[in-house]
């Protein structure tokens, strides 16, 4: 069952491609964003009124977190020491967060261009505790393309 009009897509079915490789295992998507500067100037009408206009100014880079189970993804570890270790020829990648229906269509994709990872942080550990390890790793991107 695909989506109707007016329905809205599930956030519990997403999912994070790298260089076109569906990355498994992910957990969460939080924090994305992109922001634009915004350029107001004043002038005076013909008639002596002021009018304020506001323009877009410059695009700045955005950066999200992705939060996954600590796995054996020898792609994603590889990808985020090249970015530790600012080997930035290998470690600036596309990647693409896909926003799909019911039936795992893509509905929505966001495209990141010249995406690396500038932070890992992995969650504690404690004896006895049988949670799951996880990865959070904050993607920072030059470009956010919406389609």
């Amino acid at each position: 069952m695909s989506l109707q009009p007016g329905d809205a897509l599930a956030s519990h079915n997403f999912g994070l491609q790298i260089d076109g490789v569906m990355v498994e295992y992910l957990q969460e998507v939080s924090g994305l964003s992109v922001e634009q500067d915004v350029i107001e100037y004043q002038q005076v009408s013909a008639d002596g009124k002021p009018v304020i206009k506001k323009m877009p100014g410059v695009r700045k880079a955005g950066e999200c977190t992705v939060t996954r189970g600590m796995t054996e993804s020898s792609a994603f570890t590889t990808w985020i020491n090249d970015s530790i270790a600012g080997n930035m020829g290998a470690a600036r990648k596309n990647a693409t967060i896909m926003m799909m229906d019911y039936q795992n269509n893509p509905v929505k994709r966001y495209n990141m261009r010249n995406a690396w990872c500038s932070k890992v942080e992995t969650s504690g550990v404690k004896a006895g505790d049988t949670s799951a390890l996880t990865e959070q790793v904050t993607i920072t991107f030059e470009e956010l393309v919406i389609e």
